[in-house]
């Protein structure tokens, strides 16, 4: 069987399409396998015969993998069609949700979880550089709204899908229920992607030294206060809800819905003035969601306000990851696959440590302390982003 080339791909636009919406197909997979646990913790916790801390620790250790897979896989994967790479990591996805569902104890279970961890950083770390591989300049902030959007589909109907299926299948049946979509996205994007042949250049090496650059180093600053900001507040969202604004469980999950749906409509709106309008949006982006989270510490007790503020919240803050992906393929347009794997760690570090110290807060001082801390980091994130922009234009 033959494939096509990088080069055929361009004047094949349905093909290049079709391998990145397989993409978003297996990025969905991928969040809603990452974040299934949430809502299956006590059941799994029983069946296994162990704390629910420690079954809370099968989120905690994919992400862990996923830090270290973003942070070497560019250069230990160097000389690989990324085609076969790309399809590895879909396939280590498959061996996961296998390993999960029959799990006879908590060591094969985070064996399980290890490899979902290497197949989310793998895959992500990658995903920029090779949906510019796929599709021309002007169409890559599309290309990256449709993975967002799967990812912001997946953030919003895992924990309750996780839930549903847990009452009525048990929480193995959840698991086992990610794997033929992992095995439709697997066949899908090997049919669909064409043949990408490493590109020649100089050993990878370490990413970190792409730090040396000012714009990176600037912009992964940004990055890194803008997760951290978004997740010491949405970590905690749902005491919020439910002690401060008193939702019900049900206005509660109805709320979190509409979040994520804004997303999804925010990414694909925003997308299409990135090529234009870049710097601006990155810069924007945070400064609107640090604006919401002072309006929810002033207004957390009115419950259509804080609705409206969420819903808000949800259209700008899932819109994020486009703007820095798009920032990542115009800086790192001769690196992007080392460059999506240092962008990746830093998510993932920032997302740690922002619900850590946010939880901090919230049990020293209130949900409002971590409120706080939320708007005050997106304004460091803002204020990076306007250093970055200015960087940008005087090395032009």
């Amino acid at each position: 069987m033959t494939h096509m080339t990088y080069e055929e791909t361009l004047t094949r636009p349905a093909a290049a399409w079709g391998a990145v919406v397989s993409m978003a197909l297996c990025v969905a997979v991928l969040i809603a396998s990452e974040f299934m646990p949430v809502s299956l913790l006590t059941p799994i916790a029983s069946d296994l015969v162990m704390t629910e801390g420690q079954a809370g620790q099968a989120i905690s250790i994919s992400g862990l993998f996923a830090v270290v897979t973003s942070l070497f896989i560019a250069g230990i994967t160097r000389s690989i069609d990324r085609k076969v790479v790309l399809s590895s990591f879909s396939v280590l996805l498959v061996a996961s949700g296998l390993i999960v569902t029959f799990a006879p104890n908590y060591t094969v279970l985070m064996i399980g979880r290890a490899l979902l961890g290497i197949a989310i950083g793998g895959f992500w770390s990658m995903s920029t550089a090779i949906v510019m591989r796929l599709l021309p300049a002007t169409a890559v902030p599309k290309g990256l709204a449709i993975l967002n959007a799967g990812n912001a589909i997946a953030a919003t109907i895992s924990a309750p899908l996780g839930s549903f299926l847990g009452d009525y299948i048990g929480w193995r049946g959840a698991f086992f229920f990610v794997v033929p979509l992992a095995l439709i996205a697997l066949i899908w994007q090997w049919l669909s992607m064409p043949s990408l042949p490493p590109r020649r250049r100089r050993a990878a090496g370490n990413v970190f030294r792409l730090l040396k650059r000012r714009q990176v180093a600037i912009g992964m600053t940004a990055i890194l206060l803008l997760f951290m900001g978004q997740f010491a507040l949405f970590t905690y969202l749902r005491p919020f809800l439910e002690s401060v604004a008193g939702y019900s469980v049900s206005a509660l999950s109805l709320v979190l819905l509409l979040m994520g749906l804004a997303g999804v409509v925010g990414t694909w709106s925003i997308s299409s003035l990135l090529s234009t309008r870049l710097y601006p949006i990155v810069i924007g982006i945070p400064l609107v969601m640090a604006a919401i989270a002072a309006m929810l510490i002033a207004f957390g007790s009115a419950k259509i306000a804080v609705a409206a503020l969420l819903i808000a919240w949800g259209f700008f803050g899932t819109a994020a990851p486009v703007g820095w992906g798009t920032w990542l393929s115009r800086v790192l347009h001769d690196d992007a696959e080392a460059g999506g794997g240092l962008q990746v760690a830093v998510i993932q570090f920032a997302i740690t440590i922002g619900a850590a110290a946010g939880g901090f807060l919230f049990d020293w001082s209130g949900w409002w302390s971590s409120f706080a801390l939320a708007a005050i980091l997106l304004l460091g994130s803002s204020a990076a982003a306007f250093a970055a922009w200015m960087d940008w234009e005087r090395s032009r």
